[in-house]
């Protein structure tokens, strides 16, 4: 087969999950109603943050917000065209596609490291340094910070995604995914590979490690700070302000970090969509009500805002009797 442009492929097959007819369905039905439920939940948080001012002036909002816009594009990546391939059964994707969805994916997973190490790094000023926090951490600064997140989240898998496009696709072009991932990619790449996944996978390390070291590093000390401190009410309300975080990192860390033990076989093909799967589809669902689960200012913003759409609708419906009540007046 002759080479153009350094692949002879022009499309790959997504072989998603395997599944029957039924289990097709019932899976197609699950994604759908995540998905809805993802973006409600995000856009709900988004709604009630850029309404009321008193939370969006928050530092923690603020990043909140922009994570809630990186969870919506985060699922729009992946469950769109997973919905596409269970309804038309048509897994044919192109070249540019694949590589798109695999660059928008890593790239935005990426991001996610980042918006969470500023969430650790705005706990860590609030608790450790709070005389100084409104300083440091303003509005201004805020969004200072949040651009930072969202440049080296795009920045950072530029390399392994150029390196990896410019490998030879010469067939089999079957990708057993349901998705464009870094391993099924390489799988299917014909040799040689050149240093393509050596660099690819010092990239991936570095982001990844980087991130957590910084994270556990914040938290660590954050917590050491509440443990010495003689007022057990703040401490008591810090720690319920963390452990919301600490649960949205340990189950985001862990999924994403069993990626890199699990041994590469047959076994691993299997987990890795569960695993997969379970970070770009139901983590996005999770994440809103962690963090909202336990905020009173969330819960109290949400709360006025239902309040005020109850009231509104019930003066649309009054009009809407007087109205009638003036016809048959009329009449």
């Amino acid at each position: 087969m002759e080479l153009v442009n350094g692949t002879a492929a022009q499309e790959f097959i997504l072989l998603g999950f395997g599944m029957d007819q039924q289990k097709r369905f019932l899976l197609l039905v699950f994604l759908i109603i995540l998905y809805v439920l993802t973006l409600v939940e995000n856009s709900t948080i988004i709604t009630l943050v850029s309404r009321y001012a008193h939370l969006g002036q928050v530092p923690m909002y603020i990043l909140l917000r922009n994570f809630s816009w990186l969870e919506m594009c985060y699922v729009t990546t992946t469950i769109p065209r997973m919905l596409f391939d269970l309804v038309t059964h048509n897994q044919v994707i192109s070249f540019h596609a694949c590589f798109l969805q695999f660059y928008l994916l890593f790239s935005l997973g990426t991001t996610e490291f980042f918006f969470l190490s500023a969430m650790a790094l705005d706990r860590y000023l609030a608790i450790c340094h709070p005389l100084r926090y409104q300083n440091i951490m303003s509005p201004h600064s805020c969004y200072i910070l949040v651009t930072i997140c969202w440049i080296l989240g795009f920045l950072g898998y530029i390399t392994p995604v150029v390196l990896i496009s410019k490998l030879s696709f010469c067939g089999p072009n079957i990708i057993d995914h349901f998705l464009c991932d870094l391993v099924p990619l390489l799988s299917v790449a014909c040799p040689p590979l050149g240093k393509a996944p050596l660099i690819c996978q010092i990239i991936v390390h570095i982001l990844f490690l980087s991130n957590v070291l910084f994270v556990m590093l914040s938290y660590g000390t954050v917590i050491y700070t509440l443990m010495k401190s003689p007022s057990k009410g703040n401490s008591r309300k810090g720690f319920n302000t963390i452990s919301m975080h600490l649960l949205v990192v340990t189950i985001f860390y862990s999924t994403v970090g069993a990626m890199y033990v699990i041994p590469v076989g047959e076994s691993y093909l299997k987990i890795n969509k569960t695993i997969t799967l379970f970070y770009t589809a139901i983590i996005p669902f999770l994440n809103p009500l962690i963090y909202c689960l336990r905020n009173d200012q969330v819960k109290e913003a949400l709360h006025k805002l239902l309040k005020r759409k109850k009231i509104v609708q019930k003066y649309y419906e009054r009009l809407y009797d007087q109205e009638i009540i003036a016809e048959e007046k009329v009449k």
